[in-house]
């Protein structure tokens, strides 16, 4: 699209790496260095790439960031920040947290870490921890009311602070895992879209991390030091059906390296032909569509 954000394939603001000389070998704190931009790169390009195919970001766009304290989100805003600075084009960035009240939940920690940032940012306080533990069944996963409850609450909210995008922290596994959990236990052959407008009209959902690895951003984080948030209630939660399949696509990535990356470049190369959907594709047509090809076939021996 025309105003979607592109950037510099070179990479203008990325810290040049460190290199060798052949009187001075390189240190291990150069090559980690080294390392380090590379990465960082790795994931610009990423961001960058996504955000175009899919046409993110455009010009003015108000960009709310969902920041829940945990790797993913810390990455995605601090690889929007870093493209922002060479962007073509002007938008803003808005971090949001949305506290949902957990038990021990550290509520200095993000406050202090946005201060250090420079970026605006807001604190929403919800109370949704109590619904979830009400409402769930003991022994029940709290993911998909909790996960309805929080996207309610911040898709008004992106309403309220005139937010033309919601940008979330969704990376290339969790689109797979939740392609294979909509396949297993859904009946549904659907993921995570990388751009998705809400059932209401109302809301831009954005998911820039749709290219990376799920191992290339705890890396970053471990290496940009985030200070992570635990979720207490998902994330401690043994036996999830995500983690299940989590594991699998981990396993078979072992076993077959690239494996992934096949996977998730079919999510973007469907033949609606050759699944069996009736609805996104006119089977019951197919003869109609015959006698019309035939009837525009050229009879070679008729001609000579």
């Amino acid at each position: 699209m025309q105003d979607a954000v592109t950037f510099d394939p070179r990479e203008r603001h990325a810290a040049p790496a460190a290199s060798a000389t052949p009187d001075a070998p390189e240190t291990s704190d150069a090559r980690a260095k080294r390392e380090f931009n590379k990465l960082h790169k790795r994931l610009r390009r990423q961001v960058g790439n996504a955000i175009i195919d899919y046409g993110m970001i455009h010009e003015g766009d108000r960009v709310m960031v969902c920041l829940s304290g945990g790797k993913d989100s810390y990455t995605l805003l601090e690889i929007l920040r870093s493209l922002q600075r060479n962007a073509p084009v002007d938008f803003s960035l808005v971090a949001v947290n949305l506290d949902q009240k957990q038990p021990g939940f550290p509520e200095h920690v993000l406050p202090e870490y946005l201060e250090g940032t420079g970026v605006e940012y807001h604190i929403l306080e919800r109370d949704t921890y109590s619904v979830v533990k009400e409402k769930t069944p003991e022994g029940k996963t709290t993911c998909a009311l909790c996960s309805r409850l929080r996207r309610g609450s911040l898709y008004g909210f992106a309403e309220e602070i005139g937010a033309t995008k919601i940008a979330l922290g969704h990376h290339r596994e969790d689109i797979l895992e939740t392609l294979f959990l909509n396949m297993f236990f859904g009946g549904s052959l659907k993921a995570m879209p990388p751009k998705l407008l809400s059932d209401d009209g109302r809301n831009m959902v954005i998911r820039p991390l749709a290219y990376c690895r799920e191992a290339d951003i705890a890396e970053f984080a471990r290496q940009m030091a985030f200070p992570i948030i635990p979720c207490n209630l998902c994330g401690s939660q043994p036996n999830l059906q995500r983690q299940l399949v989590k594991e699998m696509l981990a396993e078979w990535e072992a076993k077959h390296p690239g494996r992934l990356e096949s996977m998730f470049k079919a999510v973007t190369n469907v033949a609606p032909s050759q699944l069996a959907d009736r609805e996104l594709f006119d089977f019951a047509g197919l003869e109609e569509k015959q006698a019309r090809m035939q009837a525009s076939r050229i009879d070679i021996r008729q001609e000579s």
